[in-house]
């Protein structure tokens, strides 16, 4: 596998003349902990810092309210995905459509076909890639244990249909403990998905997009203690006391990786043009069963996370992967000329 793949770069005067917007919750945050959100705060304070060490021309919004009539912006960077509402992750790009402002990452319908995991699942299986048995419990739709996916080791995983960070995960060892799992879920306005609980390893393979062709940066692997336990949402966000602690490494298994990355290559085609995205497989080092677990479009850009540590690996640092992600969408969109 060669990812030797050099960084895109912003003219001077395009970084002078083309007015961005930046997009987050937390982007008028100061830094530091946030006592919801977690070190979410810190990776939008992060990512803001970057941009502005880049010498771009910026402006910066933590609502959606400031698209509701045309800013005067010539391009939109949205980190505001999760709005507390469904669907929220597309609202921005629609928005930015009604306006005709371009932005960075994927179109509306390719982000909902992402970030619902059921159909992107179902993409999957199109582009011939494995994915475990799974069943999506729609709101409002009937409940039948007739559509509960198989089980072997009678332990399954219910999970808003659309969560990210793992928000809302939980686990249940019989048809009685799903039910409650989905009424929970459905209480709270969502969908749900259900799947047989798989053992192993999270593999995660981020793209860029170069010339609007997915570009494969080296997989890394969470090394955990106990593969065994649920990583909940609060872990991630760093909002609980003795977290389980875990490794994010390369992974450069021998007889694995290419296939896997050529599995993640035929999905992230199914979903050109994204600009950059992390997908995720689990995999079994003692059967060497790999399943497709899902795609991220616009995933987590902060230092710490799998993105950016991926795009270390291949010799960038934050700058240089944001200035590229800028780069290539703005040629795309006809901001810049093709390098």
């Amino acid at each position: 596998m060669s990812h030797s793949i050099s960084p895109l770069r912003i003219p001077d005067d395009a970084k002078e003349q083309v007015r961005m917007l930046f997009m987050a919750k937390h982007a008028l945050w100061g830094g530091g902990m946030h006592p919801e959100d977690g070190n979410h705060a810190i990776y939008h304070h992060e990512v803001r810092t970057t941009l502005e060490n880049l010498g771009l021309n910026l402006e910066f919004a933590n609502s959606y309210e400031v698209l509701f009539n045309r800013p005067e912006v010539d391009f939109v960077f949205p980190l505001l995905n999760r709005g507390g509402f469904v669907n929220s992750e597309m609202l921005i790009p629609i928005l930015c459509n009604m306006h005709r402002i371009p932005y960075l990452g994927a179109m509306p319908f390719l982000r909902g076909l992402g970030d619902d995991k059921s159909v992107s699942k179902l993409t999957c299986t199109h582009a011939g890639v494995p994915t475990a048995p799974w069943f999506c419990y729609r709101r409002g739709a009937p409940i039948n244990e007739s559509d509960l996916p198989p089980s072997p080791d009678g332990r399954w995983v219910i999970k808003p249909n659309a969560s990210s960070a793992s928000w809302g995960i939980s686990d249940a060892f019989d048809w009685n403990g799903v039910v409650n799992a989905l009424a929970n879920i459905h209480g709270q306005g969502h969908d749900a998905i259900v799947e047989p609980y798989l053992d192993g390893y999270d593999v995660q393979c981020a793209f860029i997009t170069i010339d609007s062709k997915p570009i494969a940066l080296p997989m890394l692997w969470y090394e955990r203690e106990n593969t065994q336990k649920l990583w909940t949402y609060y872990e991630k966000r760093d909002l609980v006391p003795n977290a389980e602690k875990s490794a994010l490494k390369r992974f450069d298994h021998a007889e694995l990786a290419p296939r896997i990355e050529k599995m993640a290559t035929r999905v992230a085609q199914e979903f050109v043009p994204f600009d950059y995205g992390r997908i995720e497989f689990r995999v079994d080092l003692k059967t060497g069963d790999v399943n497709f677990i899902e795609i991220n479009l616009n995933c987590n850009l902060w230092s710490e996370k799998v993105m950016a540590k991926a795009a270390e690996q291949a010799g960038f640092s934050h700058a240089d992967l944001l200035e590229t992600l800028l780069a290539e969408s703005w040629r795309r969109n006809g901001l810049i000329a093709a390098a």
